[in-house]
């Protein structure tokens, strides 16, 4: 065979080699169109919920703006402001850390303890199951107003009944050394989400695991810290950076039952009582601290630098969560 006729058998074989890797990035370009496309609405909500917002944020707390004038370059100055000038941040951060170290723990015990005698209940487990986790659904607004409403110290059913036992009630909301506590009872009366989370993963125990502690002669208290703890433990991690960061970010209840608190005092004293953090600024919470100065004070510059100090020690808060999970977590391995 000639040179001449191996050549050209050879040119459209290597022509045909490269049509089917063009034919192949085509593909691959569609299918990455595809995947742009459907997640095209993703995309766009995060761009324009999330990363516009954290961008416009991060810029803004550099400088001084009012929402009237164009943002005016100051460099570090709210920052510096933030952790050396402004008298009521350190109370801020002291009213959110007790609510985190208080409220969570207990929310996290109670939702579990719920979880578990549910579990237990032979009749009506469906029933308990929905009263417990109506509260959930309840929106936070409504739900604080009746919180104060119930624990209203002249009228409030809850003083009512403690004086016809002869115990002279708290007041409540308006007592600064109980307003706190009760903003804990309202997170405890809402705690059905993480309660059937709670559930859904005591359910998921192998039944095998409690027969064979029961063979090793565990008991009713044993297996629940031997055999349920550690195999839910994912869960309550899930728990825990949840109710951190919820802690983090607490506001809603706060901003209501300290304003309605307020406007209860004022009617009773014939004065105006302050809504920031009242009473005393135990109420005064840092997001409270930070809607105050972006919505009230028009302070929208420094606004920003609180959110960003706020977004970092969220982020610093979890990590460590979750770094520090791996002593305690137990994560099964794969079934061979």
């Amino acid at each position: 065979m000639s040179q001449s006729s191996v050549a050209g058998e050879a040119l459209p074989a290597a022509a045909l080699t490269v049509d089917r890797r063009r034919a192949r990035r085509k593909a691959a370009w569609r299918r990455r169109g595809l995947v742009l496309l459907f997640m095209s609405p993703w995309l766009v909500g995060f761009t324009v919920f999330f990363l516009y917002p954290l961008v416009m944020s991060a810029y803004l707390s550099f400088n001084h703006y009012d929402l009237l004038a164009p943002p005016r370059w100051v460099g570090w100055a709210n920052y510096h402001y933030l952790f050396r000038q402004d008298p009521q941040v350190w109370t801020a951060i002291k009213n959110t850390l007790w609510l985190i170290v208080v409220m969570v723990p207990l929310q996290i015990a109670f939702a579990f303890g719920l979880a578990v005698m549910l579990t237990r209940a032979r009749m009506g487990a469906g029933a308990f199951r929905t009263v417990f986790y109506l509260p959930a659904l309840a929106p936070p607004v409504a739900a604080t107003l009746a919180f104060v409403y119930i624990l209203n110290p002249v009228t409030g059913p809850v003083n009512v009944l403690l004086g016809h036992l002869g115990i002279q009630g708290p007041l409540w909301f308006q007592d600064p050394h109980w307003s706190k506590p009760s903003l804990v009872g309202l997170g405890l009366w809402g705690v059905g989400t993480i309660m059937i989370i709670f559930l859904a993963a005591v359910l998921d125990v192998p039944r095998q695991l409690y027969e064979s502690a029961e063979l090793d002669g565990a008991n009713a208290f044993q297996r629940m810290r031997w055999v349920t703890l550690p195999t839910i433990s994912p869960v309550i991690l899930f728990a825990v950076v949840l109710g951190v960061i919820q802690g983090l970010q607490y506001f809603t209840q706060a901003y209501v039952a300290a304003g309605v608190a307020a406007g209860q005092a004022s009617q009773a004293a014939d004065v105006t009582a302050v809504n920031l953090g009242y009473p005393q600024d135990s109420t005064l919470f840092y997001p409270v601290l930070l809607y105050e100065h972006g919505f009230t004070d028009f302070q929208m510059g420094y606004a920003s630098a609180m959110a960003m100090l706020l977004l970092a020690v969220s982020f610093a808060v979890t990590l460590v969560i979750i770094l520090n999970s791996k002593r305690w977590v137990h994560v099964a391995g794969p079934v061979r």
